[in-house]
């Protein structure tokens, strides 16, 4: 499986968004320079996660973007899943159910599935917030 750069602009994207004080509008010109990421781009990816509503927005000169929740509420998976899709890595995985005809038969579902529940773990115990956390232990508050 391969995370795109949609996906991974996204969690820049969200984690600077996550760096500015909850009650602040951020401006998506401000994220692109400072993420060195096409404001076009961010754009395209902005609306994907407005549509979801973990993003809000406010036009006019002191508009922006900022975050619906606090980021200690956000996981990577919810944010990976509303710009990639789903992180199964096989399609007969993607769904709430198997419809595959041969998945009983199947000896390499259980493979597919233990790749999933691992990633779907990794991703959704890290939060926005342990994100930011990291980057500030690195220096590199990108904001």
């Amino acid at each position: 499986m391969k995370i795109s750069t949609k996906g991974r602009y996204a969690l820049r994207l969200m984690v600077d968004l996550a760096s500015w004080p909850h009650d602040e509008y951020i401006s998506l010109k401000s994220i692109a320079e400072r993420q060195g990421i096409s404001e076009k781009y961010l754009e395209q990816i902005i609306k994907l996660l407005a549509s979801e509503n973990l993003v809000e927005s406010v036009r006019g000169k002191q508009g922006g973007y900022r975050l619906t929740r606090l980021p200690q509420e956000y996981t990577v998976g919810e944010i990976l899943r509303v710009t990639e899709g789903s992180l199964a890595p096989v399609v007969c995985l993607e769904g709430d159910e198997n419809t595959c005809e041969y998945c009983l038969d199947c000896i390499t579902v259980e493979i597919w599935q233990k790749i999933l529940d691992a990633v779907n773990d990794v991703v959704d115990s890290i939060t926005l917030q342990y994100l930011v956390d990291k980057q500030k232990e690195k220096g590199n508050t990108g904001c």
